[in-house]
């Protein structure tokens, strides 16, 4: 396999719903009242393939590291979420990055979004 590329970036992709409250000058009265979202995310993993492997990471592993990120999240008030800050697609590409890095080394995109308002985060 000389031909193998020697980088790759592999990628998983999850949802969560979360209910939050958001301080904000524009749209205010429906924003300041809770309310929820079905919030999709994915996780981009940058690095060298193992030549042993054939994987940069092994994608159960990133599953696995997904799922316990999810618990935090899925059908909890972000607003009480330790380390989130006000819920912006901005401060939950930045948390879930975060979470993952600990997790697993080489995260190099976080990307939030919301089908239902058609809204997006990338996180690079």
């Amino acid at each position: 396999m000389t031909n193998a590329p020697k980088r790759c970036e592999i990628s998983q992709k999850f949802y969560f719903d979360a209910a939050h409250t958001l301080h904000r000058d524009i749209e205010a009265e429906g924003s300041r009242r809770i309310h929820g979202h079905t919030y999709h995310a994915e996780v981009t993993l940058s690095g060298e393939v193992d030549a042993t492997t054939g994987m940069v990471v092994d994608l159960g592993l990133v599953r696995a590291a997904i799922e316990q990120l999810r618990t935090r999240l899925d059908h909890h008030l972000l607003d009480e979420v330790e380390g989130l800050g006000p819920a912006t697609l901005e401060n939950l590409a930045a948390f879930i990055w975060r979470a993952m890095a600990d997790a697993l080394p080489g995260v190099s995109q976080v990307r939030v979004w919301r089908d239902g308002v058609g809204d997006s985060c990338t996180l690079r």
